[in-house]
């Protein structure tokens, strides 16, 4: 059976989001060993290690955009993730997520028209379901944190877009994960040097592969399909995701309101999927030649 431009992108995006919760999730045992920042940090360098060696990018196949906005993606995904890792050092994994979604959210109102617009208001509404910010409960530094993440994440859906539509297949991603490993680096790499064994180098190799590598590569591949208000909302499931995840992995029993605001979200982004097909870019014809 054929699927739609929209339903392929949707199913992209949702595989994503399930295999970023299910690695911030696995985790939070890393971070025990090497801190939020450490955990981010081993996640960045092997994705950056892996795309390198994987796509084998080559200068003169990139154009001088396709570069800039491949660098102004990586600082974004480092900001991303080094941002949201601290954040879920401090508050429940379903809280940081929806939290983060803001940012998701602030591109879905900003480019959505009619119908798009009601879907992304429908997932704010789940969203501040799921976050419940009148008990007062949630850490103010977490919060901080996960707003900021929230702004790098918008950022990083608008550069997703644009490097996907200037390079083809993963060649964006070899440009853009090997600069948030250098930040990431320089950021917090100097502060776990020394706490490092192999195995903690092994289990980041494996959940580089799980976050970011796997779901960056979706997005991208997603953002070729779908229009960013479209993704933006449909981005309101990974907070559902989230706490299903925190649930069944961390044992963070989810209360009604959080549940009703679930389905609100499932339901804005079963509308934002049937609404939100690209017209503007053909999704076979990159505008640059793949890297060799």
């Amino acid at each position: 059976m054929h699927l739609s431009p929209a339903r392929t992108g949707a199913s992209m995006a949702v595989a994503s989001m399930l295999c970023v919760q299910l690695g911030l999730a696995a985790s939070v045992g890393l971070i025990d060993d090497v801190g939020a920042g450490g955990a981010a940090w081993l996640r960045l360098f092997w994705a950056g290690v892996l795309l390198l060696v994987l796509v084998r990018p080559r200068r003169s196949t990139f154009s001088p955009a396709a570069l800039r906005a491949g660098t102004a993606l990586g600082l974004a995904t480092a900001g991303v993730t080094l941002l949201f890792m601290a954040a879920v050092a401090r508050l429940p994994l379903g809280t940081a997520s929806a939290l983060e979604f803001l940012g998701p959210l602030g591109v879905a109102v900003l480019r959505s028209r009619g119908t798009g617009r009601v879907w992304a208001l429908l997932a704010a509404a789940g969203v501040l379901l799921l976050t419940q910010p009148w008990t007062g409960d949630a850490d103010p530094v977490g919060v901080a944190f996960a707003l900021a993440a929230a702004c790098c994440w918008a950022a990083y859906i608008l550069l997703t877009q644009r490097v996907g539509d200037e390079v083809s297949g993963l060649g964006g991603l070899a440009i853009s994960m090997p600069v948030a490993a250098v930040v990431a680096t320089g950021i917090a790499g100097p502060g776990v040097v020394g706490d490092l064994t192999p195995q903690l180098l092994l289990v980041g190799l494996g959940l580089a592969v799980l976050l970011p590598v796997v779901p960056f590569a979706l997005e991208l591949l997603a953002l070729r399909r779908l229009t960013t208000a479209a993704f933006g909302t449909l981005m309101a499931l990974e907070p559902a995701f989230a706490l299903a995840i925190g649930f069944v992995a961390l044992a963070q029993v989810p209360n009604a309101l959080s549940v009703v605001g679930v389905g609100l979200v499932v339901a804005a982004g079963i509308g934002a999927e049937r609404s939100g097909a690209r017209h503007d870019v053909a999704v076979a014809e990159p505008l640059h030649p793949a890297p060799a």
